[in-house]
């Protein structure tokens, strides 16, 4: 790159972080701002704003008439959008000669939406994937830059996946730029991977709450898919709540005239809960259990 490139980056938590992190080392690249979220702004962006000298802002409706003009003011040639919860209109897709990139945790054009880490544990998939793509006026639809996926296996969780993610979501991010900046880049149509793709809807509360009925496999890849950072998987016993970070469905068990949700062992190291199809051991969670009473 000869010239230098206006970026203008809207991000929220570690992924916009550490990709700034990463920006600041291109110095053909110039960060003209950084705009937060409007609910929650992220104050660890807005330090890293303050010691590099960078301006940043807070938009409430980022296609508004005034956020559009302060937008184009910065005279921009590229936007990134890293975990940023707006959606950009025509007008701002337009507004850049190299367009809006956005890096999307999630193997596009599958798990489209939101909370695309957590469905894929729930969902027992053997992989993730890190997706950076152009912005379109749909969600998670554009033309795909780059493109990677992360292999998944039984000792992985949310806490493990979401460290990963966050550790190469922006190196993939800098890697798509260099590509889009230096006309290299090969766009791929996400319908030439599959014409229908899937969409994942934001997780909200209540669905946290454990099936017991469901085979032991599946409740163990529930628990790990909202462990700890996220929620994690909850359950009632005697109308309190029991939050569960951690289990293994190691255990073989035939007797089918116990129910479901059924407390069978305890100790201070685990439990076992007879599940739909055998059981399944507990270890790690919070709050009191008891041997014999039954999780509702």
């Amino acid at each position: 790159m000869q010239n230098k490139i206006n970026l203008g980056f809207f991000g929220d938590g570690d992924w916009a972080f550490n990709s700034l992190l990463l920006l600041l080392n291109e110095k053909n690249i110039i960060i003209k701002f950084i705009c937060l979220r409007y609910q929650k702004p992220d104050f660890k962006l807005i330090k890293f704003a303050k010691k590099n000298k960078i301006k940043y802002f807070i938009l409430n409706k980022i296609n508004s008439r005034f956020s559009i003009k302060k937008i184009k003011s910065f005279n921009l040639d590229i936007m990134v959008s890293m975990s940023y919860n707006q959606k950009f209109n025509k007008q701002l897709i337009d507004h850049c000669r190299f367009g809006i990139l956005n890096c999307h945790a999630g193997n596009l054009p599958f798990y489209r939406g939101r909370s695309p880490l957590n469905w894929v544990l729930i969902n027992d998939e053997k992989f993730f994937g890190i997706t950076v793509h152009y912005v379109n006026q749909k969600i998670d639809r554009g033309d795909i830059i780059l493109q990677k996926k992360y292999s998944i296996n039984d000792k992985d969780d949310y806490s493990s996946i979401f460290k990963k993610a966050i550790q190469n979501c922006p190196k993939l991010l800098i890697e798509s730029l260099k590509l889009v900046i230096n006309k290299k880049d090969i766009p791929i149509k996400q319908t030439s991977i599959s014409k229908k793709g899937s969409y994942f809807v934001k997780r909200k509360p209540g669905d946290e709450i454990i099936n017991w009925n469901n085979s032991s496999r599946n409740i163990f890849c529930f628990i790990r898919g909202l462990s700890k950072p996220s929620v994690m998987a909850k359950t009632h016993l005697n109308k309190r709540e029991i939050f569960i970070n951690q289990s293994e469905p190691k255990f073989i068990f035939n007797k089918k005239n116990i129910l479901p949700g059924t407390i069978l062992t305890v100790n201070k190291n685990f439990f076992l809960v007879k599940t739909g199809d055998s059981v399944i051991k507990i270890k790690e969670w919070y709050g009191k259990v008891i041997k014999g009473l039954i999780f509702s």
